[in-house]
């Protein structure tokens, strides 16, 4: 443990308190089961649904982006439109972020991109009976899957 002394009482508080900390995790962490710890890092990291596609919407699909946030793909089968949002873990400073939606045939996808604090997104599309691909970005980290939730038209083409 490296113990850096700090030449003001709050500094040297704060010191303290992390050295006393860090005395205290490694018991903590060692009596929890590897595989747990995993889940619950991967589970804190896991943005939450806004409700930023509106009523009626349901998460069908979702893909987490690293620790920085999570991609939802929403779905209405009153409107027969999918919806894809992307939120951040935790909001702060203005980042990169994109939130996208498409198919392939014909070739449609329509972007929200730009500089948020906390979601990029909503974006539509009308995709009944189609398969869809959509996209999340935060910061340059990207996650998304192509092709997926297929309608039941899709089947019958």
């Amino acid at each position: 443990m490296i113990n850096i002394r700090r030449a003001s009482a709050i500094g040297a508080a704060v010191t303290a308190t992390a050295c006393a900390a860090m005395a205290l995790a490694p018991a903590a962490v060692a009596a929890e089961p590897t595989a747990q710890r995993a889940d619950s890092a991967k589970k804190a990291a896991a943005a939450q649904y806004n409700g930023a596609c509106g009523s009626g919407y349901s998460v069908v699909n979702s893909a987490q982006i690293g620790t920085k946030g999570t991609v939802f793909l929403t779905y209405s089968s009153a409107t027969g439109k999918n919806c894809v949002v992307t939120v951040r873990t935790k909001p702060g400073k203005a980042v990169h972020m994109t939130a996208s939606l498409g198919f392939a045939s014909p070739t449609t996808t329509v972007t929200d991109t730009g500089y948020f604090t906390t979601y990029a997104g909503p974006v539509y599309l009308d995709a009944r009976g189609l398969c869809v691909t959509w996209r999340g970005e935060i910061s340059g980290e990207v996650a998304g899957k192509n092709g997926t939730n297929c309608g039941s038209l899709a089947a019958k083409r």
